[in-house]
């Protein structure tokens, strides 16, 4: 997979004075991890990307913005080092590749919604139902980590980190032990967010594909 296609599929995917043992903390991870997701309703943060190999060596770096309102509905600007955007309106989930001028459409279903930046815009219970879910503390960072119960999915372990009640980090190691971070900042929750950046806007002589599996 080449790193342009791993940054693709990535899209389409909160105090104790001390750490305390992860499985100390596991039986009550998912309830948590609820307990942050429930409330949010929307989510608007700039990010820096970065892939790294097994060995830890930098394969790339991106960086842009995301918007997210729940239920189903997101958007995931990459600027830099190339433009490309992932578009959910609900219902089905956009791949625009404006170097390529293609667009590729699906519908939202489950298998999409298992990739790590769109399983955030679902319900809380589905994902912690999802996953098995544990959890760690270290003052007010909290670190969630979820292995997939279904091992059709495009990760083999995701942490989430939240710094006072916002999430501030995401991790993602898959099955060839590549790993992904994602740095959040500039974060607005529960804010209004025009409903026309979940509108597909397809530039007039893109190649539009509609993937119907």
């Amino acid at each position: 997979m080449t790193v342009k296609k791993s940054l693709a599929a990535i899209a389409l995917l909160v105090v104790a004075p001390i750490a305390m043992p992860l499985a100390a903390l596991a039986s009550d991870g998912a309830e948590r991890l609820n307990r942050l997701l429930e409330p949010l309703q929307t989510y608007e943060a700039r990010f820096d990307q970065q892939i790294l190999d097994a060995s830890g060596e930098r394969l790339q770096e991106a960086r842009g913005q995301m918007w997210l309102s729940r239920p189903g509905k997101f958007r995931w600007e990459v600027e830099a080092p190339y433009l490309q955007e992932v578009i959910s309106d609900g219902e089905e989930v956009m791949l625009h590749d404006p170097d390529l001028e293609q667009a590729t459409i699906q519908v939202l279903d489950q298998r999409v919604t298992h990739t790590p930046a769109l399983l955030l815009s679902g319900s809380a219970s589905d994902l912690t139902d999802s996953y098995e879910v544990s959890r760690q503390q270290q003052g007010s960072a909290e670190t969630f980590t979820l292995l997939p119960r279904d091992p059709d999915t495009l990760f083999e372990e995701l942490k989430m980190t939240f710094r006072s009640g916002a999430l501030s980090t995401l991790q993602m190691t898959d099955s060839t032990g590549q790993r992904t971070a994602i740095e959040f900042r500039d974060v607005q929750m529960n804010h209004a967010i025009d409903e026309s950046r979940f509108v597909f806007e397809i530039p007039e002589g893109t190649d539009v594909i509609r993937d119907t599996h």
